[in-house]
């Protein structure tokens, strides 16, 4: 069993990362709106992307706090629901933590660059 510290720590960073994710996920679906409404085809858009900073930034902070925030979510209802223990559901939440920053900062670079 997780201690009472490592929980509410946990708690922290789900919660943390919710309130960055509310905040992107808003701006996210104000840019489509905008792009779509606008009439931008997939090349413009992309091209408005290429070496744009603050745009790598955004999305760099969306990919991490999502692999904040899902994994200890999944993890609690690995543990909870799948009556998985600790240790597998924490070694799971790792590796998802992982394959989400991983695949998400490629896909941000592949955007930019």
């Amino acid at each position: 069993m997780t201690s009472a510290a490592t929980q509410a720590k946990l708690w922290y960073w789900q919660r943390l990362s919710a309130m960055v994710l509310a905040v992107c996920i808003v701006i996210h679906l104000a840019m489509i709106v905008y792009a779509s409404r606008g009439g931008l085809t997939a090349a413009q858009i992309l091209a408005r992307t290429r070496g744009n900073a603050p745009f790598a930034a955004f999305y760099s902070v969306f990919v991490v706090a999502c692999a904040v925030h899902v994994p200890i979510g999944l993890k609690a209802i690995a543990i909870e629901w799948l009556r998985w223990r600790e240790w597998n559901a924490s070694i799971a939440a790792v590796i998802i933590a992982l394959a989400l920053l991983g695949m998400g900062l490629r896909a941000v670079y592949a955007v930019i660059v």
